[in-house]
């Protein structure tokens, strides 16, 4: 391009701060060295035979920046490259309304605040820029750590510890045919009693039958 319009692109950049025509996304974007890095630039109006440029701002925005134009999409030609740039690292291409920068293997001296721009007539326009650090490590986020549930405590009756050796002492053994012998002379009286009632009330029974035939023979029935 002319160093002309260089000029002109170069103060445009320090009191611009960006137009809504154009949109950027990320607006900020960190990665790891030798990876790939792909930079939005989504236009709002229409641009059927505009040219889509591509800016790199090494530094912070100042009087003495110095602006490095990437390359630049064409509806035409595609891709072209600015000089002293590293063409099989840098490609862009369109998608709709988005104008795509990809980055490739990009390292640390990559980093920098990068503008998507318009050229009209006579006003320049531009995006509001995405900022890219390039780090050879990236922070790991810790993981959140969980919260231990305590444990339930569970009572457990203590278990009744087995007997060894004889399950009965002579003594007890001894009360035990005691207890059955009681039982059994108590058996056998109470039957005894019981069979003593019933001859009783038998006899008591035949008394009671005898008694009116008695009393009938005496009076001649």
């Amino acid at each position: 391009m002319r160093p002309r319009l260089w000029l002109l692109l170069a103060v445009q950049l320090t009191v611009l701060h960006g137009s809504s025509v154009l949109q950027q996304t990320p607006a900020y974007i960190k990665v790891q060295t030798n990876k790939m890095v792909m930079l939005s630039c989504e236009a709002k109006i229409s641009l059927s035979n505009m040219r889509i440029y591509w800016l790199r701002q090494r530094q912070a925005p100042s009087s003495d920046s110095h602006h490095e134009f990437l390359a630049l999409w064409d509806s035409a030609k595609g891709t072209i490259h600015g000089e002293e740039v590293e063409q099989e690292k840098i490609a862009v291409f369109r998608d709709a309304s988005r104008f795509i920068l990809n980055l490739t293997s990009v390292k640390p001296e990559d980093s920098g605040i990068y503008f998507c721009m318009i050229v009209g007539s006579p006003e320049l326009t531009f995006g509001k820029g995405t900022q890219l650090s390039v780090v050879d490590f990236l922070p790991t986020t810790a993981q959140p750590t969980k919260k231990s549930t305590p444990k339930k405590r569970v009572c457990r009756l203590p278990r009744p510890e087995t007997q060894k050796g004889p399950l009965c002492s002579p003594i007890t053994l001894g009360l035990l045919v005691a207890g059955v012998l009681v039982l059994l002379v108590s058996l056998g009286v109470a039957i005894h009693l019981c069979c003593r009632r019933r001859r009783a009330r038998l006899r008591f029974m035949k008394q009671l039958r005898l008694h009116p035939l008695e009393k009938c023979s005496r009076m001649d029935c």
